[in-house]
């Protein structure tokens, strides 16, 4: 089935490498890239720079948003990238609902790793006491949306490799001038 737009969400916890990949994926394919983290109000930043973890109630229109703006971007014949922890798959669900197809690209680690990656960044809003509450609120890809299409893939594994890896799984052009955008 041929698809107007695209839109991988490369998703995990924290820590997990989504801006690094989802950086090079956009770089490679030419296409549309955000930062899920953009599209939060200032009483969510406010919320988690405090280590207060998010509920539900406060990621329904954030999450909202994103949709949006992947339809906007749908709409507009663009295929995107972008970076949202997508912990739930009730949070899948409302992302998917966006006009285009959409997979999710699943970044998953050891906990020990991630939270030493955590611990070597610099300004972001997330601190490392955060990341438990991650873990425990994470529903890992069903059986169900693997077989549509997404992918979960160990960070143990470099950059490069996983880049590759989204590329030859999505069966993806890694030349942008080859992309239709």
């Amino acid at each position: 089935m041929q698809y107007p737009a695209t839109h991988l969400v490369v998703m995990g916890v924290a820590g997990s490498g989504k801006s690094t990949i989802a950086a090079a994926l956009s770089r490679q394919l030419g296409w549309a890239c955000a930062e899920a983290d953009e599209f939060h109000p200032q009483s969510n930043i406010d919320k988690m720079s405090q280590g207060i973890p998010l509920q539900d109630e406060d990621r329904w229109p954030w999450l909202q948003q994103i949709q949006d703006w992947m339809t906007g971007q749908a709409r507009a014949g663009h295929s995107t990238v972008l970076t949202c922890s997508a912990l739930k798959r009730s949070y899948r669900r409302l992302l998917s609902e966006a006009e285009g197809r959409v997979l999710f690209i699943h970044l998953h680690g050891e906990a020990a790793l991630i939270s030493e990656r955590m611990q070597g960044r610099e300004g972001h809003f997330m601190p490392p006491t955060l990341l438990p509450s991650q873990l425990a609120t994470l529903e890992p890809l069903s059986p169900e949306e693997l077989a549509e299409g997404s992918l979960r893939l160990d960070i143990s594994r470099s950059p490069e490799q996983l880049i590759g890896a989204v590329l030859a799984a999505l069966k993806l052009p890694s030349d942008p001038a080859h992309c239709a955008h």
